[in-house]
C-alpha cells in the first residue's frame, strides 16, 4: 500500500563536514539533507547511528493525522549505533561506545521519575517526535543527540539491527509487567502485528500460555512460530475464560473481543492506542469485576530487553523485512506500509 508522495530524491552532493537526515519535509513528503554536524552540550552524547527501525506511530503520523509529526523534522526513535562525541560533564560514556537510547527523554526530578515512573514523566519528550509541546528530531540521521542519562550499552553479542528493537521490546516487557503476569496463566493476545508478536515472545518467556487472535493467517502462523501455543481468526475463537487479555490494536471490535474473552475477575491490558476513543462495553467491565490497566511506552525495561535479545529468549530477526540506507528512506517508508511488513530497519551510516 502506498501512502502518499514518497518518491526518493535526485542524488545530492553532500559536504564532507556535514551529517545527513531523512526529513520530513511536509506530510508524507521526504527528502535526504544536510544539516551542520552539532556539538554536544553539557552532559550530552552525539551517535553515529547504525539502526533505526520505522515505528508504526511515524506511519501513522507522518500524514498529519495525529500532530505528533509535525513537519519539517526527522523522525525515528527506535534507533542504535556508536558514541562518536561527548559534552562536559559526561563521564559514563566514551566515543566508540556501542549503544541505544530510551526513547523518552525524562527530566529525572518529577515525582513520577522519582518513583521509577520514567514514561509518565511530567516534562516527558519523546525522541523524533515534533508536535505543539515540544520538538525533538529523531534517529533517521547519521547523528543524533541525546541526554547521557538516557543510554543503554549493548551486550557484546548484540547487533545494531537486534538492538534497535530494544524500544518495542521495552514496550512488550513494560505491558507484561503491567499484567502482573505468572507461570501458569493463560493469556490471549489480540493482534498480531510486531508489538503483538513481541507480547507473545515476552508472555511464553515467562510461563504464560498464549492464545493468538490475528486477521492475517500469516501472522498467525509467525506467531505459533514465536511461541504461541494456538492461533486463531477472531471469528474462530471459542474460549472466553483467559486469565488475561492483552489488546495490541487499539480500536472498539478488538476491545469489545478482549472484554469477552477474559473471565470473571481477569484482567484485560490495553496496549494498542490506533484509534483515540473507542466504544466501552462499561456493564460487561464492572458485573464481571474485570481489572483494566493501560500500558504506555517502557518504564526501565531497557536493560531486561537487551538482556532478552542477546540471550536469544525474544527473537527479532524474523521479524525483519527488509533494510535501506538512508538515501533509500523515502523507499524505505513506502515499502513499510506494504501489506505484511513487519519492521524496516534504516541504516545511516555504514554498519561495523
Amino acid at each position: 500500500m502506498k501512502r502518499g508522495n514518497l518518491l526518493a530524491p535526485h542524488p545530492l552532493a553532500f559536504n564532507a563536514d556535514a551529517v545527513k537526515v531523512l526529513e520530513l519535509t511536509a506530510p508524507s513528503q521526504f527528502e535526504v539533507k544536510e544539516r551542520a554536524e552539532i556539538t554536544p552540550g553539557f552532559g550530552e552524547v552525539s551517535i553515529a547511528i547504525k539502526a533505526c527501525g520505522i515505528c508504526g506511530s511515524d506511519l501513522h503520523g507522518m500524514d498529519g493525522s495525529t500532530g505528533r509529526r509535525i513537519p519539517p523534522m526527522v523522525m525515528g526513535h527506535e534507533g542504535s549505533g556508536i558514541v562518536s562525541a561527548i559534552g562536559e560533564g559526561v563521564t559514563e560514556w566514551a566515543p566508540g561506545d556501542r549503544v541505544t537510547f530510551d526513547s523518552t527523554v525524562w527530566c529525572g526530578e518529577c515525582a513520577y521519575c522519582r518513583e521509577g515512573r520514567e514514561n509518565l514523566c511530567d516534562a516527558r519528550q519523546v525522541v523524533g517526535v515534533s508536535c505543539a509541546e515540544f520538538r525533538r528530531d529523531g534517529a533517521f540521521a547519521e547523528q543524533l543527540l541525546v541526554p547521557q542519562r538516557i543510554l543503554h550499552r549493548l551486550p557484546d553479542n548484540l547487533s545494531f539491527e537486534e538492538a534497535a528493537f530494544a524500544e518495542p521490546v521495552g514496550v512488550a516487557l513494560h505491558a507484561v509487567r503491567r499484567a502482573g503476569s505468572k507461570p501458569g496463566k493463560r493469556a490471549l493476545v489480540i493482534g498480531s502485528g510486531l508489538i503483538g508478536l513481541l507480547v507473545i515472545q515476552a508472555l511464553k518467556r515467562v510461563g504464560v500460555a498464549v492464545t493468538a487472535v490475528d486477521q492475517d493467517q500469516e501472522r498467525l502462523a509467525l506467531s505459533r512460530k514465536l511461541g504461541a501455543e494456538a492461533a486463531f481468526l477472531p471469528e474462530e475463537l471459542t474460549e472466553h475464560d483467559f486469565d488475561l487479555a492483552f489488546e495490541v490494536v487499539g480500536i472498539t471490535p478488538t476491545v469489545n473481543l478482549a472484554v469477552r474473552s477474559v473471565a470473571k475477575g481477569g484482567r484485560l491490558i490495553l496496549v494498542g492506542n490506533l484509534s483515540p476513543e473507542v466504544s466501552f462495553p462499561l456493564q460487561a467491565v464492572v458485573t464481571r469485576e474485570l481489572d483494566v490497566l493501560g500500558s504506555c511506552a517502557i518504564a526501565g525495561e531497557y536493560p531486561e530487553a537487551l538482556q532478552a535479545l542477546a540471550a536469544g529468549d525474544i527473537q527479532v530477526k524474523p521479524l525483519i523485512s527488509d533494510r535501506y540506507s538512508l538515501a533509500e528512506g523515502a523507499a524505505a517508508f513506502t515499502a513499510a506500509g506494504e501489506k505484511g511488513a513487519l519492521k524496516i530497519i534504516v541504516r545511516p551510516t555504514e554498519n561495523s
